[in-house]
């Protein structure tokens, strides 16, 4: 009973990943109607009707249906981005959006690239945020974060979601994930496509919008 209430204590709180969800259902939103898939308010509408359900989940103890709610959210907000993006390079060679149309398209993207992937790094990284709290330590995982190898904090340390933003963030800033190695093969995978997704959007589009200016 007491390593339960434990658990319960160190539990990760939810808000910062639904505040990320919700960012970026809000920033797609700002991206012109030809680039959207849907009307702009459209995700915003798709991941609440998701969201909610999973959240009377997990307050229920069915962690393991959460998860797989959590998935389809991720999944939702990846084919979004993905259906944007292949619209706004097929749109360059026409020139139907302007230099600043094209920035901001850029800037919609590079954001939501960095939001939808720190999601998957949260939810997928050693068995998903339930997982990582039921334990109550993190020495193995997908990525080794700095904290695992120090001696002062190993065994005692759990990422929290703020610790994957920052590892998306970077991994799209930087084209790689810096100071954290990733260490798993699906990890690996997910790295490479959003560093090239940053790579189209930094290099094609806002380069190109500069270039026109």
């Amino acid at each position: 009973m007491r390593e339960s209430m434990r658990h319960v204590l160190r539990a990760e709180p939810r808000w910062p990943a639904l505040l990320a969800i919700v960012t970026t259902g809000l920033v797609y939103g700002a991206l012109p109607e030809e680039l959207s898939l849907g009307p702009w308010w459209l995700l915003v509408a798709v991941v609440s009707a998701l969201e909610v359900p999973a959240l009377v989940l997990h307050q229920r103890g069915f962690h393991r249906w959460t998860q797989v709610m959590g998935f389809v959210v991720s999944g939702v907000m990846t084919l979004f981005e993905v259906v944007s993006l292949a619209a706004l390079v097929r749109s360059l060679p026409g020139h139907r959006e302007t230099p600043v149309q094209l920035l901001r398209s850029a800037g919609v993207l590079w954001v939501s690239n960095v939001l939808v992937f720190a999601q998957w790094y949260w939810r997928l990284d050693a068995g998903g945020p339930h997982s990582r709290d039921t334990r109550g330590s993190h020495t193995e995982g997908a990525f080794l974060f700095p904290q695992m190898t120090l001696e002062g904090m190993r065994g005692q340390w759990v990422p929290r979601f703020v610790d994957y933003l920052f590892l998306a963030f970077n991994t799209s800033t930087a084209l790689s994930p810096t100071d954290t190695p990733v260490l798993s093969r699906w990890a690996k995978g997910l790295v490479m496509v959003q560093a090239a997704v940053s790579l189209a959007i930094v290099a094609l589009l806002a380069g190109r919008a500069v270039n026109i200016m």
